[in-house]
């Protein structure tokens, strides 16, 4: 059967967005969050459930065939090969601070390649999409990466650096880190969509999952960059990711596998 076009589920993504983004703005800063700490040790919140379920109901009425691979409650298989993937707040720990860095993350993957993404900011303001084959945007305004190819003037964003609490980072970051001209430590999806805007260069997340990747993928390549594994893959569960502008790709990776 012939899959939908990716601007048709890109258009369904904008209404789940919608709605996750008036969730997450009622609960955010109040003390109705119920913050509890899963099996990983990471938070989750009732906001985080509740747009989830949401998702979860949206889709079962508009399109029951379609499966849906979530961060809180996991994946159920469609009678078609193609699927709603979503982190309904990517950032959680930044949520539960009161910091305005975190966002509903949205893609659908048909027969393996994602074809449309969205990442939505509701405390930024600030929305970022792509459709496979059809560019990628915040708000009306078309994502380019830049074109900076020398390593000595690029912009790195990074996450952790090593925290108790977190996944330690690849094993040349600091190599890397001296050879770049300027580095910030945005993490979470913000610094992906930021190569994506062309205001960087690289972007490293060291342990991810699936719907921690799969907009920011067509993002990414949708605005001219390139988007894989720290192993060089191009997939969305390899458990890592490194976002560039293409140019600076295979260096910053041979620099950040290498022994300290």
């Amino acid at each position: 059967m012939k899959h939908k076009e990716p601007t048709y589920w890109l258009t369904f993504l904008e209404e789940i967005a919608d709605r996750a983004d008036e969730i997450a703005l009622r609960f955010f800063r109040t003390e109705d969050l119920h913050v509890e700490e899963k099996a990983d040790l990471s938070p989750v919140t009732r906001a985080d459930r509740a747009i989830e379920e949401m998702a979860q109901g949206l889709l079962r009425r508009s399109h029951p065939e379609a499966g849906i691979c979530g961060e809180e409650y996991g994946e159920v298989v469609g009678s078609e090969d193609v699927r709603l993937i979503i982190d309904p707040i990517d950032g959680t720990r930044n949520f539960v601070r009161g910091i305005p860095i975190f966002a509903t993350l949205l893609a659908v993957e048909a027969a393996g390649e994602v074809i449309a993404g969205l990442v939505t900011a509701p405390a930024l303001n600030a929305r970022w999409k792509a459709a496979r084959g059809h560019g990628a945007y915040c708000g009306k305004r078309r994502l380019r990466v830049s074109q900076i190819h020398d390593l000595q003037k690029a912009q790195l964003f990074h996450g952790t650096l090593g925290g108790s609490g977190e996944s330690p980072p690849p094993a040349g970051i600091f190599n890397l880190i001296r050879q770049v001209q300027r580095t910030r430590g945005f993490g979470d999806f913000y610094q992906h969509v930021l190569v994506a805007e062309g205001a960087g260069e690289i972007a490293i997340d060291p342990a991810v999952q699936p719907w921690d990747i799969a907009p920011l993928q067509v993002i990414v390549e949708e605005a001219g960059g390139q988007a894989t594994t720290l192993a060089g893959q191009r997939s969305i569960y390899g458990g890592s990711l490194i976002s560039s502008n293409g140019l600076v790709h295979e260096k910053a990776l041979s620099i950040l596998v290498a022994p300290r």
